[in-house]
Order: C-alpha cells, then structure tokens, then sequence
C-alpha cells in the first residue's frame, strides 16, 4: 500500500499547493463576507468533499480522461464558471439584503446547510484545473507493484481535504471577522456584498476564458 514516505511527500506538496492563495481562497472569502462565516464554513466542507470526488474519479480514470480531452475538458470548465458565476451575480444582486440578514441572525435551516454544502461541492468539484493537476501528480506517488492503485490514490488524496478544510477554514474566519466590521454601517456591509459577488463572477469569467496548459 501507500509507504509513510510516498504519504508524506505528496502531503508536503498539497500544503503547498492549498495554502499558498488560489481561486479557492478567494471564493472561501467571497462567501465569508457576502454570507457570513458559518455559512463560509460549510462552503469550505463541501468545496473539501467535491476535491476529494475529484481524487475518487482520477483513481478510477476520469482525471486520465478531463486530461486527454479537450472537449471534456471545456464542458467541465465551462460548467464550473458558469456556476461561480450565477453565484457571484445572487449575491450582488441580494448585497442591500445582508444588513437586515446579518441583524437578523436567523439560524440556517436544513435545507439551507444543504444548498449552501452544494455550492461548495460543485465549485470544488467543477474545477477542471485541479482534476488534471491531480491525474498529472497523484500517479507518481504511487507504488505500481505493491497493486491496489485505485486504493493508493484515494488513500494519498485524503491529504489534499483534510489541509483545504484547516486552511480554507482559517481564510473564513479571518474574513468573517472583518465582515462584523462591515455589518457595524448598512453602506459598508452593502458595499462588501457587492465587492464579494464580483470576485466570484470574476473567478468564473477567468475560468471561462483560460486554456489549456499542455
């Protein structure tokens, strides 16, 4: 199976790869001013478990699949976009709503926490970038005569959620906090709904427009 070493070195590289700001961070904090922090969190925990399907489906040949074609390859791009992007136009288009939101402090209710893990599961999931950097990586930490390939790469990815969740959970509540600085004016708290919806459509129209790099 997978040897300590193989774990930790692919593990030094998601920390790397994870902490250093990305699209990921950006949605992370987007979320956390626009839709306060415990709903940041919960983006967090389903943008975690759409990277791990992804590490699911390079272990059983997906990510072979987004990276040979290129026609796969734009629809998931493409799908990923316009998903950043219907959630960065919702939330501009709801900013003067947050005040009374923020006041208001009405405990989510399930299907709330549903939708709001949806969101992070489809952004994270919908990231064509990352399945190809993980079917270009993830295979050469693995051990090809110890067998159980599949079972090596889902084991190694587990790496990859469990440092997003302690990272990205850190942006969210540092950019939660600053969102209760906001919330202290109407214009302020407006103005961050606003300023965070664009970052997020913003992330979608460069995910649209980006190409392959091979």
């Amino acid at each position: 199976m997978v040897s300590p070493g193989r774990f930790a070195a692919f593990a030094a590289l998601v920390f790397v790869m994870v902490v250093v700001p990305g699209p990921s961070v950006l949605f992370t904090i987007s979320r956390a001013l626009t839709v306060g922090r415990r709903d940041a969190l919960l983006t967090v925990l389903g943008n975690a478990a759409g990277v791990y399907t992804q590490v699911v489906a390079v272990a059983f040949g997906m990510g072979a699949l987004v990276r040979t074609s290129a026609t796969v390859f734009t629809a998931v791009k493409l799908a990923g976009a316009a998903y950043l992007v219907y959630l960065g136009v919702q939330a501009f288009r709801h900013r003067r709503r947050l005040s009374e939101a923020f006041s208001a402090a009405v405990p989510a209710s399930p299907g709330r926490t549903l939708s709001v893990l949806r969101d992070g599961f489809v952004v994270g999931f919908a990231n064509p970038k990352s399945i190809v950097f993980l079917a270009a990586v993830l295979p050469q930490f693995v051990s090809y005569p110890t067998g159980w390939v599949p079972v090596q790469i889902m084991l190694l990815g587990v790496s990859i959620p469990v440092v997003a969740l302690f990272s990205d959970s850190a942006w969210a509540l540092a950019a939660g906090g600053a969102r209760a600085w906001f919330a202290r004016s109407p214009r302020r708290l407006e103005f961050i709904g606003g300023t965070g919806g664009l970052v997020m459509i913003g992330l979608g129209a460069g995910l649209a427009l980006s190409g392959r790099k091979d």
